[in-house]
Formats: C-alpha cells, structure tokens, sequence
C-alpha cells in the first residue's frame, strides 16, 4: 500500500528523517511514534501528497505518488491533520458530506449514498446527533469525532491519521480504539497513525515506526519495536511496562520513584 525509497525529510536546516525505506502492506496498522519535532505530522502530510520530500520516492498501491491524478488520490487515501480552524459555520453533516465530493465525478449534488456513507459515519462516531449543528458550536471532542467520521466517509482504503485521540475523553478514547482495530481487522483497510499514547498504539497497531532524534528509524512489528529500551531512545525518556490481564502497559520512569 505504501512504499518509500530513500525518503529523506527536512525542517529548515534540521534532518528529520535521514533515509527511510518502508513498506507497509495492506490490512496492516502502523504507529508512528517519536519526540516533539521529530517528524510525524510531516511525514503524514508527505505521505498524504500535500508536501514534497526533500529527497526519495514514494509510492501509494504501486503507483508514484506524484503521478496519482487528485480525484484518484483522494479516493486512495484520506488524511486526518493533527489540528483545523473552521471559518464558517458549516453544519456537522455538511462537513461530513464534503468528504465524498472526490466521487461526485459526473455531478454536481449530494445523492442517496453519500448521505447514506455520511450518516453511518456519523453513527459509528457516535454524533449522528449533532448533525444539524454549527461545527463552530462544538467541544474539541465533538469535532475532533466529526473529523473523523469525515475521514471514514470517504472511504478510502488508506487511512492517514494524526492524533486520532485528541481532545477525547476517556469513552470515546476507547471507542476510537476499538474503531481503528476493526477498520484494519475486520474491513482490511490500511492505517497509519502518529500518537504520543504508547498505549492506545500498542492496542491498535500491527507495526511501529519509530523516529530516532537523529533522523534514523526502527520499524517493524509492534511486539518487536516497542521494547521499553527502544521506546525510551526514541522518546528521550525512560520507559517501563507493567502486564495486567494480558496487556502490557506502557508508563514513564518517574525519578524519586
């Protein structure tokens, strides 16, 4: 589904990502994990086309990413940005019916399955009931969950996702989880998240990347890269993990402790 060569990325004069080659593989769930400024959001961005690497290729299903006509890519892939600013005051099922327009082709009007993707969308992020509101009017909870039943109306078998869990209680942090599990469980899909919850990553993904301070990387299977030593180089901090009914959890040393 995702294939980079040699991809390298940058911030100003700091190296974010020195060469990276990755493959991700359909139906798989990666987590990008790493410090403040170390690259995640901007390899989102790369990934989803809306920033040029500094150097490399990627590739989306086999395909130059720079050679996917827009329309198409916007049927391959969708993006979840870590934070938006909404100027005007669309309601929620407008926002959310915006995110089929790379299937209106031939027309130029909403039709029957549009509404019906926005609406399951909607339910499955549990506020099909604040589909008449302002977007302006909502908690960051709120529209973070109308953001991501965007993201799920469009349908799209790559799904790109930055801080899915931002702003969410606890209820809908779990809903979300379990929402994310089945989307590559159960539908196949292909996701690839940056979250600084190890817990919420190690209960969704398959596979981590995890960006080193130096522009290096670890990628691999979950189990395999999030080791406590690995999470604590790449994090700057120690970390250590405690087992409980068959989960590990993941907390930070704190000193004195």
């Amino acid at each position: 589904m995702i294939r980079t060569e040699n991809l390298r990325l940058r911030a100003g004069s700091r190296l974010l990502v020195a060469r990276l080659d990755w493959h991700v593989s359909s139906g798989q769930c990666w987590c990008i994990i790493g410090r403040n400024g170390a690259g995640k959001s901007t390899l989102l961005q790369t990934l989803a086309g809306l920033m040029a690497p500094d150097g490399g290729r990627i590739a989306i299903a086999g395909q130059a990413l720079a050679a996917w006509p827009l329309p198409a890519l916007a049927r391959q892939r969708a993006y979840l940005p870590q934070a938006r600013h909404d100027a005007f005051g669309y309601r929620v099922l407008e926002s959310v019916l915006a995110a089929r327009h790379p299937y209106h082709d031939a027309r130029f009007w909403d039709d029957g399955d549009d509404h019906h993707a926005a609406q399951a969308a909607l339910q499955a992020l549990d506020v099909a009931h604040l589909a008449q509101r302002d977007l302006r009017t909502l908690s960051g909870g709120e529209r973070q969950r109308v953001a991501i039943a965007a993201l799920l109306a469009q349908q799209t078998p790559l799904l790109l996702l930055d801080e899915p869990a931002n702003a969410l209680d606890l209820a809908h942090q779990a809903g979300v989880t379990a929402l994310l599990c089945g989307l590559h469980r159960d539908q196949g899909k292909t996701v690839v998240l940056a979250s600084h919850d190890l817990n919420l990553a190690h209960a969704v993904a398959t596979h981590a990347l995890l960006l080193m301070a130096d522009g290096t990387t670890v990628a691999g299977a979950a189990a395999d890269v999030m080791q406590p030593a690995l999470l604590g180089a790449c994090l700057g901090h120690p970390i250590e993990t405690v087992a409980l009914r068959g989960r590990t959890f993941f907390l930070p040393v704190l000193a004195g402790r």
